[in-house]
Parts: C-alpha cells; structure tokens; sequence
C-alpha cells in the first residue's frame, strides 16, 4: 500500500495568471508530436489496473439518462474489468481512508459536484490506479484492454476555438502543423487512465491539494482550473518544463471518441449540477425534478 506521505516533481503550485498562449502552444506540438508514439513501449509494460471508477454525488438524484450511460461501462464487466460508481459520502470516506484529513478536508471544500469528482479522481487513481471516466460518456463498445496493457498515463487532448466558441475536432488539431490563433490546446481529465504512483496524477492531485488550502473561506473558486482540466494541462505543462522525458510516460489519445461518446443532451445540464451554470457560485444540493 502507498504511504500517505509522498514525495512530488512540481513546480511553484500556486494558481496564478500565466501566459496560457505559451502553454497552449508548447501543449500543441507534444500532442501533434505523439502521433508517433508506440502503441505499447516495452520499457513500460507493466499493467494498470482493470477498474472503472465513476462518480455521482447523490444517487437519490440520479437521472435516468445518466444511469443509462453508466450502464455501458457495467458492460465492460465482461469483458474482465472491475466497475464501482462512488457517491459524495462514499468519495469522502475512501478520500479519509487512503489518504488522510487533510485531502478530506480539501475535499469537502469542493462546492460542486463537478469539483468533487474532479478531486476524487485524482486521489483514486493516484492511490489505487485504474481508469476514471465521467457519467456523461456512453461506451461505444470497442475493446479496451490495450489501453491498460502498459503503465503510461493515458489522456485525451481537446482544442476549443474562442472565435466559433466550439471544439475543433481531434481529426483537426492533431494533425502536424494545424494550428490557428483562437486555437487553445489542453487535456481533458476524462478519461484518466494510469496506475497507482503515477507522478503527473500525483502533482496534479497536490497542485489542486493547494490550491483549496490557499483559497480564502469567503470564495468560491473557478473550478476548470482549480481541480478539473486547466489544473492537469498545467501540471503536464510544469513538469514537462522540468524535465522532457516526462513525455514518454504518457500517451495521448487521438481517437477517444471511437471508446466513448459524450452525451450533450442529458437532462442535468439544463440546470445547476452543469457546473458551466454553477461555476463561482453557491450550489444547492436539493433534488432536482
């Protein structure tokens, strides 16, 4: 079992206004330079774990349309691999449990549940390993097992355009050389595939740690880069800046949407539980018709 105390490679961990175009384009070319990546590096042919691991915060709140998604990652049971969904109470228990109170208490300052699946991720998947996948992503059904068959951290990358205010899609911006000025490059924290130790996931973990211990009792902090997609790009971006060869301990999805399809049309997005309607802002908890 890992020991509650760990040693991390990361820079400064504050959260403080940096130049994202930089980072953008630094992201850009790791990703358009993975396509030639191996599909499975000897050096690293150790295996992580068979699990996939959801989370939805109140089950007693628990669209029929998002139980339907998470009952296609139930499916993959026969294929040999493990499914557990967590709730917030669970969360919080494996949170105190594995880790300790202080990750608790960073935990229960996560005021959405978007938040609190952001950190919970981070703290299994850096505990215990496996494949964190969000309850908005239906499976395709296509096999899976390569992508635990070595021990890289496997992520997904995505572009947004502020112009059209739209993604760009992967068959797009992973090309070699596309590029455009209203073009932001990042990483998605779903899917987060990697196995336990991992130090990206651990920095990332420790960064968001942080990042909640420091902000005043009185805010309500931007979640994306607090504990969700904008926290890992930076980690990535930090530790690649660090030390290069960091890059061959992850692989970079090009084609995640052949495994997975988000739904858009989910009956929670229309409300509060989107936490693009919540985020900065006090959420209540109450059922939602």
């Amino acid at each position: 079992m890992l020991t509650k105390q760990f040693v991390l490679v990361m820079t400064n961990p504050n959260i403080e206004k940096d130049d994202y175009k930089t980072r953008s384009n630094f992201i850009r070319e790791f990703i358009q330079r993975s396509n030639l990546q191996s599909s499975q590096p000897p050096s690293l042919s150790n295996e992580i774990p068979k699990m996939i691991v959801q989370f939805w915060d109140n089950f007693d709140d628990l669209p029929d349309d998002v139980g339907a998604c998470i009952e296609t990652w139930k499916s993959t049971r026969e294929l040999g691999f493990n499914h557990q969904i967590f709730d917030k109470q669970q969360a919080g228990d494996y949170i105190l449990k594995k880790l300790d109170v202080r990750h608790k208490l960073a935990f229960d300052k996560c005021y959405h549940p978007a938040m609190q699946s952001d950190f919970f991720r981070l703290c299994y998947i850096f505990i215990d390993g496996g494949c964190y996948i969000d309850v908005d992503d239906k499976y395709t059904g296509v096999p899976i097992n390569k992508h635990f068959d070595d021990c890289r951290l496997k992520i997904q990358p995505l572009c947004y355009d502020i112009a059209t205010n739209t993604m760009v899609p992967p068959s797009i911006f992973t090309k070699q050389g596309a590029n455009n000025e209203h073009w932001i490059f990042y990483f998605n924290n779903n899917p987060l595939i990697a196995k336990k130790g991992n130090i990206i996931v651990g920095s990332a973990l420790n960064r968001a740690l942080l990042s909640l211990e420091n902000n005043a009792a009185n805010e309500l902090p931007e979640i994306q880069s607090t504990t969700g997609p904008g926290n890992l790009t930076k980690t990535i971006f930090d530790n690649m800046l660090a030390n290069i060869t960091i890059e061959d301990t992850m692989f970079i999805f090009r084609d995640w949407e052949n495994t997975a399809k988000n739904e858009w049309n989910l009956s929670y997005r229309n409300d509060a539980r989107n936490w693009r309607h919540s985020n900065g802002q006090v959420y209540s908890s109450r059922k939602h018709q």
